[in-house]
């Protein structure tokens, strides 16, 4: 029987998943047909430079999806879902410190690390876990019950875990194997038609409609399924010319004359959606809940930790400014900064050491038996390798916090006297029973094992620095 590879699950379940998500967000639909016409527009017009970041294949089958759990138990049972499909915990994302209201929660990123299987399907989920232990949202007789409540639920069945972990050890599972886990794997995302507690969700609402949507129900489900776009900005016009609500702003580094970093990131707004509620005295009666919205992100490149650094003190600046003049927008203040203190210009990112780029060896390089240059920037420079810059695959907890914010109906409650649980990635890898890798350090392995491999072919002994 034909094996069905993890990459092959991978690229299948995010195909499934969309599927399932347009049928239960129709608004989601729209947003991947304007993605996708914004998508080729730019390449006839930028031609092979829009592929700088990704083919357009990669860019337009690209997803992330955003689930929320409520538990280490259940964090460590969705990992091995992930796991599954060949993805990784990578980052410590924490919403409760980068949000200015109430969001508690700690996060990571399951997906592909390795350079290949991101080519071959990039599918990513960042995942929220619920930090019930933080006196700063529960109280001790709150947090008593939303535990006790958590501990009761199960949302993956024992079948998808077998499944999931035979898929791992094997990597990959046989036919129909494969499609028995995939349907149960899309069936555990998908919104319950279990009624809601509607006292308990409220209860929970008050505090945190992120803590509601996470504690207050027995079933998870996928919050945001977001496609990849090459010009956010005219999305963004594209979508609100048809009609479509959308937040305020455009999470990330402004719109600017230089190359594309990190991320940037926009939705819809959360639509309301009909709901069954159980009420006290044991009816059901209609009602709704606002707590899935359409994101769209467009991805720049990978910041070094000097860049990253930078970005932050830049963060700093614009939130000064705005603050100093508030009748400015933003947007206008941020490229101000953004043009001033950030290289415009790939080269400069690289020689500055602010991003991080992978090393090829030039078509074109000298061939007159000169010997070359040991430094990295004199290579580019004379032409013997050619720079490529690597995509950022990770998220920015302000952003994603930006998001959260910009689609909850209210700001929650949030006890600042009081001393928050700390959490760090550390306590989040014994969570998910794997380590939480680190970004910065699979950008420079990806950087180094690219100059390692053009010295060799150059004849260089020195290691390219």
């Amino acid at each position: 029987m034909s094996m069905i590879g993890q990459w092959q699950l991978r690229a299948a379940f995010a195909v499934r998943l969309s599927e399932m998500y347009g049928r239960e967000v129709p608004a989601y639909t729209t947003l991947v047909d304007v993605s996708r016409e914004v998508n080729e527009d730019v390449l006839r017009a930028r031609g092979a430079d829009a592929e700088r970041l990704g083919s357009i294949g990669r860019v337009t089958a690209e997803r992330h999806g955003a689930i929320r759990v409520g538990t280490p138990r259940e964090l460590h049972q969705v990992a091995r879902v992930f796991g599954a499909l060949g993805m990784h915990p990578v980052g410590f994302y924490d919403l409760r410190e980068a949000a200015a209201s109430a969001v508690p929660v700690v996060s990571t990123a399951f997906r592909p690390v390795d350079g290949e299987e991101l080519a071959r399907n990039p599918f990513r989920v960042f995942t929220s876990l619920l930090t019930p232990a933080d006196p700063r949202f529960f109280d001790d007789g709150l947090r008593a019950r939303l535990e006790t409540f958590l501990a009761a639920r199960e949302l993956f069945p024992p079948e998808l875990l077998a499944l999931a972990d035979r898929a791992a050890a094997d990597r990959g599972l046989p036919a129909d194997d494969a499609e028995r886990f995939l349907h149960l794997a899309v069936q555990a995302f998908e919104l319950s038609a279990e009624p809601v507690d509607r006292a308990w969700y409220r209860t929970l609402e008050r505090v945190s409609a992120v803590a509601a949507d996470i504690g207050g129900v027995r079933s998870t489900h996928i919050n945001h399924l977001t496609p990849r776009v090459l010009d956010i900005d005219e999305l963004y016009r594209r979508m609100t010319d048809r009609g479509i609500e959308m937040i305020d702003t455009i999470q990330g580094p402004p719109a600017w004359k230089g190359p594309d970093v990190l991320l940037r990131q926009t939705s819809f707004r959360a639509l309301a959606e009909p709901r069954a509620m159980r009420t006290e005295d044991g009816g059901v009666v209609s009602g709704a809940l606002r707590v899935r919205f359409g994101e769209v992100e467009a991805r720049g490149i990978a910041l070094t930790r000097a860049g990253r650094a930078l970005y932050d003190e830049l963060l700093g600046r614009v939130d000064e400014q705005a603050a100093r003049h508030p009748a400015t927008a933003r947007d206008d203040i941020a490229r101000t900064v953004w043009e001033r203190y950030l290289p415009g210009s790939e080269e400069e990112l690289a020689a500055q050491g602010l991003a991080y780029f992978t090393y090829r060896l030039a078509d074109d390089r000298p061939r007159d038996g000169r010997t070359p240059p040991t430094g990295v920037a004199e290579l580019v420079r004379q032409g013997w390798v050619r720079a490529e810059p690597v995509v950022y695959e990770d998220f920015l907890p302000r952003s994603a916090a930006g998001i959260f914010q910009s689609n909850l109906s209210g700001e929650g409650t949030r006890d600042n006297d009081r001393q928050g649980t700390a959490y760090d990635a550390d306590w989040l890898s014994g969570a998910v029973g794997r380590e939480v890798l680190d970004p910065f350090a699979l950008y420079e392995q990806q950087q180094n094992r690219s100059l390692a491999q053009a010295a060799r072919a150059l004849g260089l002994t020195d290691p390219v620095r």
